[in-house]
Formats: C-alpha cells, structure tokens, sequence
C-alpha cells in the first residue's frame, strides 16, 4: 500500500456520513488552479501577439537562375 493510499484510508474515516461520493465536486481549489491556468493562457497570447507584432519580416526576391532544359532521349 502507497503513502498516499494510507493517508486516504486515514481521512476516510474522518469525513463519516457526511461524505457523498456521487456529489464530490473540485470546490474552490479546483476553481483557483482553473483561474490561474487561464490567466496565465491569456498572459502568454498577449506576449505572442507583442512578440509577432515586432518581426519585420521582408522576403528578398529569389535569385534568377537559369532554366534546365529539358534533355529528349535518343
């Protein structure tokens, strides 16, 4: 058996009858990790966007080169 079980075999106990396994829900830690995740999404495509907004981009025009001809066999 893991730590991690043993310390939830633990608490179990604890929780007693008020515990509703089909009602868990992620509460609000759930939500503030969510919160942050998006926040730091957002912060990251703004950056993105600055960044991009900076690249002077100019295609040189390609260099002439000359045509193979085409060989016909004999």
């Amino acid at each position: 058996m893991s730590a991690t079980q043993a310390a939830l075999t633990q608490l179990l106990p604890l929780a007693g009858d008020t515990f509703d396994k089909n009602k868990v829900t992620p509460g609000i830690l759930g939500f503030l990790v969510f919160a942050a995740l998006a926040v730091g999404v957002w912060a990251l495509m703004k950056s993105m966007n600055r960044h991009m907004g900076r690249v002077d981009f100019e295609e040189s025009p390609a260099p002439t080169s000359p045509t193979p001809k085409p060989t016909q066999a004999p």
